[in-house]
């Protein structure tokens, strides 16, 4: 008898979206560490690129432990790496995509770059001070829930 393999579909367009969200994040946090340095630059309004970094996870939660912090959030990007690659075609491909890449993008940013800090540097008025992975996981959460709102399919069976 044949062995039957016990595989699931890789949605490869999770993972196409998710590296370019990573790239486009380490892009720009390389380009505000060194354009950033020597103080911030006001862009239009309300917006300002301004340099901060950020030991803790969204909005400086858990700045006291670090090494707690970013073991944690390993563990969570890699839960989300397993159930992403299954993601159903349409919004929950985008969700699941923009939410990995931005993890993925803050925990190498916490792993290999010094300061072993994630590097944070748009600013919006009283809000605090994010990056491009942090806007990307808020978009991909965002995207998730209407999905779920709309009764879609997140994950293929």
């Amino acid at each position: 008898m044949p062995r039957q393999r016990l595989t699931r579909p890789v949605n490869v367009s999770v993972v196409v979206l998710a590296l370019g969200v990573a790239v486009l994040d380490s892009l720009t946090k390389l380009w505000a560490r060194h354009e950033l340095a020597n103080g911030p630059r006001h862009v239009v309004g309300p917006l300002w690129f301004r340099l901060t970094y950020n030991t803790g996870i969204s909005f400086s939660i858990n700045r006291t432990g670090p090494i707690w912090t970013t073991l944690m959030a390993l563990v969570i990007v890699l839960v989300v790496a397993i159930v992403a690659v299954q993601a159903a075609p349409g919004l929950a491909t985008v969700g699941f995509g923009l939410l990995l890449g931005g993890g993925v993008a803050n925990e190498v940013n916490r792993l290999v770059v010094v300061p072993h800090q994630v590097t944070d540097f748009i600013s919006v008025g009283w809000f605090p001070v994010f990056n491009v992975a942090d806007a990307a996981v808020t978009l991909g959460f965002c995207a998730l829930i209407v999905a779920m709102l709309r009764g879609s399919t997140l994950v293929e069976k």
